[in-house]
């Protein structure tokens, strides 16, 4: 009876620090402008196995489908003097995109969406850093399905860490924005009987990267 207590104890523990934890709110803090001014200068390359480049669309007014790419290289040149003279540029191949589904996956491939063997590969290339008030944006030209269109992105700076002995420099990029699919020639699906569209056209875009200094300056 006693160890029936203490499991039935244990477990009702166990149960209330994992509510706790799913509701708990979970947020990096991002670096503040003292703490930006310490980031090391120079050439970040993405690191991929640590790093997120997806995507969610509403389905039927129900939910958010997420997937991403699973191939993608990108770099960030850093100006630490001066953050609205740095730049961020990446390439995401169109035949990595993974939804989970197999099928949808290749139906994402085809001309219905993305056209990868046509249109093989997705670029970002940005043209401006602004500071506006304690948020920063990043805008450039995204590229896909052989269209080009501006696309702003607030974004975080969410941690720098300096080299170690056998590791190089690393900083955390997060950012998010919403794109319209149709802007870039992604026209399928139509509307439902009660007139929700089966896919909207509004996508979110989500990037946390991860970045390495690259090797030819790291220490």
């Amino acid at each position: 009876m006693k160890k029936f207590a203490i499991t039935l104890i244990l477990f009702f523990a166990a149960f209330v620090l994992l509510k706790y934890a799913a509701t708990s709110e979970a947020r990096v803090t991002p670096l503040d402008e003292k703490a930006l001014k310490s980031v090391e200068a120079g050439t970040y390359e993405f690191d991929k196995a640590h790093s997120f480049i997806g995507f969610r669309i509403k389905h039927m007014g129900l939910i958010e489908v997420p997937g991403f790419f699973r191939d993608f290289k990108g770099t960030v040149q850093f100006d630490a003097a001066d953050i609205t003279k740095s730049t961020v540029e990446f390439t995401a191949k169109i035949q990595s995109v993974d939804t989970g589904v197999a099928a949808r996956d290749n139906h994402l491939r085809t001309a219905d969406f993305f056209d990868a063997e046509k249109y093989p590969e997705m670029t970002f290339k940005s043209t401006k850093v602004e500071k506006r008030g304690k948020s920063l944006v990043l805008t450039g030209d995204l590229t896909m399905k052989g269209i080009t269109k501006s696309v702003s992105i607030p974004f975080e700076i969410t941690g720098w860490l300096p080299a170690g002995e056998r590791s190089p420099a690393k900083m955390g990029i997060a950012g998010e924005t919403v794109i319209n699919r149709r802007d870039f020639g992604i026209n399928y699906g139509g509307n439902l009987p009660n007139g929700v569209p089966a896919l909207s056209d509004e996508v979110k875009v989500t990037l946390q990267i991860e970045a390495a200094k690259a090797k030819a300056e790291a220490k």
